[in-house]
């Protein structure tokens, strides 16, 4: 497992035990998913950038089997959905819930040469990104 966290990214605005609920289940499904790799290394990528001026972008990206060839990304999202014998199919449908209600997006997309890249945005909060702005704003004309 790797990180790739960025610096200087804005607060964002949310509920921390939702969003560690859905970071914590990206990361469990990318690590069970690559349970039955054998061949090539097995690889979970975590990684945070700037979306836009508003918005903070999460990737998870593993290198597991990937998406089913009858299949595409965005049904990995439908309620009562899933690949794991044990699985209920709500994880990932719930996780898109959350994000939505915070006001961001969470969509999947197929990794090369294998695996998948889950990512949503959450937004910065507006109050911590305004009083940053004008610290740095401050400190221009002050340099």
């Amino acid at each position: 497992m790797k990180t790739r966290l960025a610096d200087g990214l804005p607060f964002i605005e949310g509920d921390r035990v939702e969003l560690q609920q859905v970071l914590l289940n990206l990361v469990i499904n990318a690590i069970e998913a690559m349970s039955d790799v054998s061949d090539g290394a097995r690889e979970v990528l975590i990684s945070t950038a700037n979306a836009d001026a508003d918005c903070v972008l999460v990737t998870v990206r593993d290198s597991g089997p990937g998406f089913a060839p009858d299949s595409t990304p965005e049904h990995v999202f439908a309620s009562f959905y899933t690949t794991k014998p044990t699985g209920l199919g709500m994880g990932l449908s719930i996780c898109r819930s959350i994000v939505e209600a915070h006001g961001g997006q969470l969509w999947a997309n197929a990794n090369e040469p294998r695996g998948a890249i889950f990512q949503f945005t959450v937004r910065a909060h507006q109050k911590v990104q305004a009083v940053a702005e004008r610290h740095c704003l401050q400190g221009q004309r002050a340099g």
